[in-house]
């Protein structure tokens, strides 16, 4: 493309372009979907202006409190299905009984990896994403800086 005379090139990063930041996110008092795309679109690198597709520039996101995340309607009873590869090895749970289990920080690690393309790209990505379900969690070394996703949109929270 030309205009007047001046060649328009593409801007396409390469891996010295890329620049990636810590970012933490409390999750408590958020609806699930909208925490979930928040983190997807962080995860890729959306945000940034210098997005390119087939590149991993996105941040590494840690998301404390998971387990007191909030769902709208009825999807708290909403099944969970996965097959243990056996004969009759279909298993399901509810999102409830996951969040009030021993590891309620899958619901958002499923929601977010639902939220990414099926490829290599998305499950390199989906390294980045550390989830904890209490408060404390142990990446203070690597300063990351806090994204308010309660103020973004009054959407995202919901009480009880």
């Amino acid at each position: 493309m030309q205009i007047k005379g001046k060649t328009m090139k593409t801007f396409t990063a390469t891996p010295a372009d890329i620049e990636k930041k810590w970012v933490l996110i409390d999750a408590e008092g958020v609806v699930l979907g909208r925490l979930a795309s928040i983190i997807a679109m962080r995860l890729r690198g959306k945000h940034k202006a210098s997005f390119t597709p087939h590149m991993d520039m996105g941040d590494n996101v840690i998301v404390i409190n998971a387990d007191k995340v909030q769902l709208t309607g009825k999807k708290r009873e909403e099944h969970f299905y996965w097959h243990t590869g056996h004969p009759g090895g279909i298993k399901s749970r509810t999102k409830q009984q996951i969040l009030e289990g021993a590891h309620p920080e899958r619901v958002v690690m499923q929601a977010v990896k639902r939220m990414l393309p099926g490829n290599r790209l998305s499950r390199t990505q989906m390294t980045h994403l550390r989830i904890f379900a209490g408060a404390e969690h142990g990446m203070e070394a690597q300063k990351p800086e806090v994204l308010d996703v309660k103020s973004m949109n009054k959407k995202n929270t919901r009480t009880a």
